[in-house]
């Protein structure tokens, strides 16, 4: 008599980007499990099998790292709306294409973006985007509101499950309400599934993305006014990847009229892609992602002041 039980069988489902498996257990039927087993059987083992992995050419270099900028909003979303008129939704476009043609232009980088026009982006479809494209470092572009118009200034932000202050609290619950355009918000209002949620992000990860956050304000500060204290964290959505490096940059706020005014011509919104792009190099060049770089160099370091101030070197 044959048998009918069905047979558990592991397969392979998919990997993350970081190359770990991702297997699931399943019940088969005793006939599917002979028909797949008697399927395997008769596959040639040859490496030039078309399901086969072609395995590298020998000294070939492996593809430039990929930078995922996310324009913040978009499409049905405006984002905030400055003093006088001003959508955030494109001037955070507009920077991140500036940002991107910079990047681009170094040869150093791939680059993409969660969005090239004015077009909606639920929050997870953004982070599913760069993870989908294995992306090395995710930077989130904004230039929000607050309640206090008189507050100016670049500033930066990580992941964690309670926020740095009751302002950076504030921004992260207007940010991740941005899905109510679909009916959908990432807010539980459970602080023990929140914690739970933040603590999927890898070690490996915060650090990457604290030390990609350090080398933002460093270069922000040299050529913007920032808040105080301007490295933050809170509950961003957004910045939920687990596996790839992700920070949140608010080039200044459109409830301040001075902050918008800037933020709306074009040679200021360089002047911050110019100083992203410089930060972008730094990050890169301390994890020695990029061909030819010194991974235990730093090319930022600390004055006695606390402040950032790059390092200069004599012929």
């Amino acid at each position: 008599m044959s048998c009918t039980a069905p047979v558990t069988r592991r397969l392979l489902l998919g990997r993350l980007g970081t190359g770990a498996g991702v297997v699931g257990t399943f019940l088969l039927p005793a006939s599917l499990h002979a028909a797949m087993a008697a399927r395997a059987s008769h596959q040639p083992s040859s490496p030039q099998h078309p399901s086969s992995p072609v395995p590298p050419k020998s000294g070939a270099r492996p593809p430039a790292p990929l930078v995922m900028l996310d324009p913040g909003h978009g499409g049905k979303d405006p984002g905030a709306i400055g003093v006088s008129g001003t959508y955030e939704k494109h001037v955070s476009l507009a920077a991140a294409l500036e940002l991107k043609h910079l990047l681009e232009a170094g040869g150093r980088y791939r680059v993409e973006l969660t969005r090239a026009r004015d077009v909606f982006i639920p929050l997870d479809d953004r982070v599913a985007r760069a993870q989908a494209h294995s992306a090395a470092l995710f930077v989130s572009m904004h230039a929000d509101a607050l309640s206090d118009h008189s507050v100016r200034g670049a500033s930066v932000y990580t992941l964690a499950n309670t926020a740095s202050d009751a302002q950076t609290a504030a921004l992260a619950q207007r940010e991740n309400s941005a899905d109510r355009f679909i009916g959908r918000s990432w807010h539980t209002g459970s602080p023990a599934v929140e914690h739970i949620l933040a603590s999927l992000v890898r070690q490996e990860t915060r650090v990457g993305s604290a030390r990609m956050a350090n080398k933002l304000v460093g270069s922000l500060d040299q050529d913007l006014p920032m808040l105080p204290n301007p490295e933050r964290h809170a509950g961003f959505q957004v910045l939920k990847a687990a596996d790839i490096p992700s920070v949140l940059v608010e080039m200044g706020f459109m409830s301040n009229a001075r902050d918008e005014a800037a933020l709306r011509r074009p040679d200021h919104r360089r002047m911050v892609a110019l100083a992203m792009q410089r930060a972008v190099d730094a990050w890169f060049a301390a994890t020695g992602h990029v061909a030819g770089a010194d991974p235990g160099g730093d090319p930022w370091e600390a004055t006695p002041s606390g402040a950032r101030s790059a390092k200069t070197t004599s012929g």
